[in-house]
């Protein structure tokens, strides 16, 4: 593969973590910024980029008070030329963040950017920049792709804990130097508090850092803006950030667990019921502290195209917000699924119009594994799979139009990667195994968590004839991180050959499992 450099990393770290530096744990806590009305805007949230293009992308940052953003890029560290971007004014409307979209950036080529953050009343007086690189997509198939994908992100109470170094695992996916990284959903768990310490099976003990808004379930605006900012308490992630943009969705922790919309909660640490009111709040929350093309937009969605040069498009699911409710699944018509006819049908179109060697559909959840919801005592279904091996029921049917679709558009090069069961897996979908035929072949990896829960392997579905070809998990339930068992995948396109290698990786970058994809062919 002909991957190009990464150059002036060291520098890039260097800026984005003196401004980190100077954030404190006790200003953390609390629900808003610190106004010291002294001094300058400071941006100790460090910076992101994402949805990056061949020719644009997106500059996100939070301010500790009322400033305006400012962004300059240039071709090299020194900013010599740099080109100045004016951005939004960061307010508490926003909780201080805000992004700024650059447009018009060269093709395939090493961004170099600095965020200032200026007072609003006088310009001339900014805050200490903020540094960050990354590549644009590359017009020139020559030049490959390798991005990374995972989730799962401080489940099941496994916080940032400063005995283990935190987020660890961000280190070793920066080392590869990707062209992005992809997070597959459970970015928060706005429903799991954190604790100081948990005691593990061994008798020793896990400590975490706390905060206010993660002592408790994420019910207002404030606290689900703090679970997004505990996050960004680790230096690993910060520096990640500063130097690998990302595409993000979501799934169900980002609100609260195996949530639908119209949902009434009868979990009794809720105040407020109604999901759909938990939902929105969320989702305000996820727009300001992402940087993500259409969340801006009147319908404010989050399913997406990220189209990157000739070689690869990723197809950015929801498998939330239109959903039908959890049930047994086991319906013979389907209409809503798990996409919602919009969705499914921006989908189609997408895919056909798509002229990218690769087509990665990005979901959030599985589709042969079997994920039950019996939070309320029944044998509810959670993703769409339900365990029955005989023809689509369910959500199942809407998957299988997909999938017939593909097959007759004879659409080539699609690849599924997910996370969500917080353990990694590669699936082998063949009709010849399958109660329901009419698809071609194709591959599903999974990966993940990145700091969570690790759980035992999901039971399989054969409805679509998954094959099993590895798996690493526990045979225990919510293994700590410090057990092992985190987990993220990487894919490599070859610019030459067009081949697809897909790779999956424990926490240190150790290499579990290696699969290579031909290109040009409807089913693999």
């Amino acid at each position: 593969m002909s991957h190009r450099p990464f150059p002036g990393r060291r520098s890039v770290l260097r800026g984005s973590l003196a401004a980190s530096a100077a954030l404190t744990l006790p200003t953390a806590l609390g629900s808003a910024p610190a106004f010291a009305l002294s001094g300058r805007p400071k941006a100790g949230w460090g910076v992101q980029t994402g949805d990056v293009t061949c020719d644009s992308g997106l500059v996100w940052v939070r301010s500790d008070r009322p400033a305006r953003m400012i962004v300059e890029t240039s071709a090299t560290e020194s900013f010599r030329n740099a080109r100045r971007w004016h951005g939004p004014l960061l307010g508490a409307d926003t909780d201080f963040t805000g992004t700024t979209r650059l447009r018009g950036l060269p093709s395939g080529e090493q961004i170099h950017y600095r965020v200032l953050l200026a007072d609003p009343d006088d310009p001339r007086r900014t805050g200490e920049p903020v540094t960050g690189t990354f590549r644009t997509a590359s017009a020139r198939r020559r030049d490959g792709i390798r991005f990374l994908w995972s989730g799962d992100l401080a489940g099941q109470g496994w916080g940032i804990n400063p005995d283990f170094g935190g987020y660890t695992i961000y280190n070793a996916m920066g080392a590869l130097d990707p062209d992005f990284f992809l997070c597959s959903g459970d970015n928060i768990y706005a429903d799991g508090p954190i604790t100081s310490s948990v005691a593990l099976p061994d008798g020793s003990t896990w400590r975490n850092i706390t905060t206010q808004e993660k002592s408790k379930v994420a019910e207002t605006l404030a606290e689900f803006r703090g679970n997004f900012r505990y996050n960004l308490l680790d230096d690993n992630l910060k520096r990640f950030n500063a130097q690998v943009p990302s595409i993000v969705q979501w799934d169900d922790h980002e609100v609260t667990n195996n949530w639908y919309p119209g949902e009434i909660l009868g979990d009794a640490r809720y105040t407020e019921k109604s999901v759909d009111v938990l939902a929105s709040r969320a989702r305000q929350a996820f727009s300001e502290y992402f940087p993500i093309s259409t969340l801006r937009r009147p319908d404010g969605r989050v399913y997406r195209t990220v189209r990157h040069g000739p070689l690869l498009d990723v197809f950015v699911l929801d498998m939330r917000t239109y959903r039908n409710a959890n049930s047994t699944d086991d319906q013979t018509t389907d209409a809503q699924g798990i996409l919602g006819a919009e969705q499914l049908k921006w989908l189609k179109g997408e895919l056909s119009r798509s002229r990218a060697v690769w087509k990665v559909i990005a979901s959030d959840m599985p589709l042969g594994l079997v994920v039950p919801d019996t939070g309320d005592g029944k044998p509810n279904i959670e993703a769409v799979a339900q365990g029955d091996p005989g023809a689509p029921l369910g959500r199942e049917l809407q998957i299988a139009e997909l999938l017939r679709f593909i097959k007759h558009r004879r659409i080539t090069g699609t690849v599924w990667l997910t996370a969500d069961v917080h353990h990694t897996s590669a699936q082998h979908y063949q009709p010849s195994r399958s109660a329901f035929t009419d698809f071609e072949p194709f591959w599903e990896f999974v990966s993940g968590p990145l700091n969570a829960g690790a759980f035992p392997a999901s039971a399989l579905d054969n409805t679509f004839g998954p094959e099993r070809v590895f798996v690493k998990a526990p045979t225990a339930s919510n293994v700590s991180p410090a057990g092992g068992y985190q987990f993220f995948g990487e894919v490599d396109i070859d610019g030459h050959s067009g081949e697809l290698t897909v790779r999956l990786r424990e926490q240190d970058g150790t290499v579990l499992f290696t699969q290579v994809l031909q290109p040009g062919r409807v089913g693999q």
